[in-house]
């Protein structure tokens, strides 16, 4: 597996609320970005991988869900997280 549990709890503790709490929106935004690049960087070297195009399309609706749920909950919130992470509307 490309991303290990220290590599999870990195990510959780950097824009989560702490390591273990793996359930905030920043979080899985997060996640969802790193795991979206790992996929695209696959999706390079590999262009035939349909089944990967599938799992990276899903996880970018996903991501974006969320997104859209911490627009409604929290604008700061969501501004801090696209812009520590790259991410654009």
């Amino acid at each position: 597996m490309y991303l290990t549990k220290d590599a999870k709890e990195e990510i959780f503790a950097k824009h989560g609320k702490g390591k273990n709490d793996t359930g905030t929106a920043e979080g899985q935004i997060a996640l969802f970005t790193a795991r979206i690049n790992h996929l695209t960087e696959h999706l390079k070297k590999n262009r035939k991988d349909y089944n990967t195009e599938r799992s990276l399309v899903k996880l970018v609706g996903k991501r974006r869900a969320l997104l859209d749920y911490l627009t409604k909950k929290d604008v700061l919130r969501y501004r801090a997280i696209v812009k520590e992470l790259g991410l654009r509307k």
